[in-house]
């Protein structure tokens, strides 16, 4: 069994690695560019019009992306992927700080797409790999190795926003780019000198048409609707609502707002690393059941921060220890849902249905961003916080469509 397992092993650390050093760069060019742009007088709003495209090239990269890795392999997309963040980080670091502000704006929107269509080929790569590279007969394993890179991977993006953060200080914005992209650089050289013929298209994979990358299977796309509802939820209150509450109303600075969020995130990874051995006590896998259990509990948890900032209950406290709780439960249930898509993927069409899975995570993280903004507006965080539990709900109703088990066959 030792001998079987290793070459599997050896190709998901492999690419783990590969996305580890990935993420890294995606937190930390965040950074760069928020903190870069401030400190050139640049409006919240024109450095918020930075990120518009990232977000929406998510949207149609996990839906092309999946039918392309289908046809050319696991291998091209996370190799494309890598390569495409490098040429980014590049074409960053020539931005002028006296060009027009349109021109710098339309530049830097420009190539903040072309990261996040990279950051989803990555991602779609990476995690669709897994499916293909866990033994099949090894009971409980799809689930820690998902589990694994899930968590790392948002612990790593947390510690990306401090990495950036020093190196803007230490090497300059330029400096800094070109020092991600030689790292970068680095690990493409080394993945793609080691991981050989691994992740290659499947004999039939030329016959796979485009429209194929709408699911047919019933559970894929009720699982795809919940997540789009479930990460959604977070978006509303987390992007935009959270971060001017503790600036606005409880009057932290900017670095104190900066290292919390991150310091939220980094925890946020570790507790999805972690999710299956908080769910050991199951003597089944998790199935459809676990993951509707565990979006009700998020809506308790949800609800009653709402209800203790509404009545001014200590709203400091009940924001800040709320989060953590929100954030514990919250990973778990994002841990059930990447782990339920590799289980409920064909295996012919792992990377087309995770492509589509992503897709709607894409969605529901832009509508949560433009619906936090909105929410805040009209309603404040107790605004934020009661349409992330409309979400939540929908996502538990969506979530009771799910089958009890894992192993149910497709529909239709």
């Amino acid at each position: 069994m030792t001998a079987a397992i290793t070459p599997a092993i050896r190709n998901y650390a492999l690419v783990t690695g590969a996305y580890w050093g990935f993420t890294l760069t995606d937190g930390a060019l965040r950074m760069l560019v928020l903190l870069h742009f401030h400190a050139l007088g640049y409006s919240a709003f024109e450095i918020a019009l930075l990120f518009v495209l990232y977000e929406v090239a998510g949207i149609v990269t996990n839906l092309m992306g999946g039918w392309i890795a289908q046809r050319h392999g696991l291998r091209f997309t996370l190799y494309a992927g890598l390569i495409l963040q490098i040429a980014s980080l590049c074409a960053l670091s020539l931005t002028n700080p006296d060009w027009l502000a349109v021109v710098s704006v339309a530049y830097v929107m420009g190539l903040q797409a072309a990261s996040g269509v990279a950051k989803d080929l990555t991602k779609m790569s990476s995690k669709s790999a897994i499916k293909v590279l866990v033994p099949a007969d090894a009971k409980g394993a799809l689930f820690r190795w998902v589990a694994l890179l899930t968590g790392s991977k948002n612990a790593l993006k947390g510690i990306g926003f401090f990495m950036g953060g020093a190196l803007l200080a230490w090497l300059g914005f330029s400096g800094a780019l070109l020092a991600m992209a030689g790292g970068l650089a680095i690990t493409l050289i080394a993945v793609g000198l080691s991981l050989g013929d691994a992740m290659v298209p499947a004999s039939n994979a030329a016959k796979a048409k485009f429209r194929d990358v709408f699911s047919k299977d019933r559970k894929i796309n009720v699982l795809s609707a919940a997540r789009l509802f479930l990460f959604g939820s977070r978006d509303i209150w987390f992007v935009v609502g959270l971060p001017v509450f503790l600036a606005s109303e409880l009057g932290w600075g900017h670095i104190e707002v900066g290292s919390y969020m991150a310091a939220w995130v980094i925890g946020y990874g570790l507790i999805q690393a972690i999710a299956p051995k908080m769910l050991r006590a199951q003597s089944n896998e998790p199935d459809g059941r676990t993951a509707q259990v565990w979006i009700f509990v998020l809506i308790l948890v949800t609800g009653l921060i709402a209800l203790a900032v509404y009545q001014n209950i200590a709203p400091e406290i009940a924001v800040l220890a709320g989060l953590l709780v929100f954030g514990v439960v919250f990973a778990v249930n994002s841990s059930l849902h990447s782990y339920l898509i590799l289980a409920y993927a064909d295996g012919d069409k792992v990377a087309m249905n995770v492509g589509f899975y992503y897709m709607s995570n894409a969605i529901g993280r832009l509508t949560g961003t433009v619906l936090s903004g909105v929410a805040y507006l009209y309603g404040g965080l107790v605004g934020c916080l009661i349409t992330s539990m409309l979400f939540l709900i929908l996502g538990w109703l969506i979530s009771s469509a799910l089958p009890r088990d894992t192993t149910s066959k497709p529909h239709g």
